[in-house]
């Protein structure tokens, strides 16, 4: 079960509602991989923090965030983190606000 105190301060930030846009379409948003499939893997959290424009940390913070309102998955691959969406959590999420 989602903890929604989480997941909504998760959500109160642009940043994160940006990151969380993105990975719905990352072939659109970020340049191709050398590691890491978009799809199965995620999108490197370098990317995503060159994305933004931020600095490491500040980058971590935001995906950390969104990782542990269970908002997106982490996946470590040779070094890396990649992240993707969690599209089951993001639709119960969706459904539950829908029936407040």
């Amino acid at each position: 079960m989602m903890d929604y105190l989480v997941v909504l301060k998760a959500l109160a930030s642009e940043p994160r509602l940006r990151v969380l846009e993105w990975l719905k379409e990352p072939v659109t948003h970020f340049p191709p991989q050398v590691d890491g499939d978009f799809e199965a893997d995620g999108v490197c959290a370098d990317y995503i923090r060159e994305k933004l424009g931020v600095a490491a940390a500040t980058a971590s913070r935001h995906l950390t965030l969104l990782t542990d309102a269970q908002l997106l998955i982490a996946t470590r691959k040779k070094g890396w983190v990649f992240y993707r969406r969690n599209e089951v959590a993001i639709t119960q999420l969706s459904q539950d606000l829908k029936e407040l």
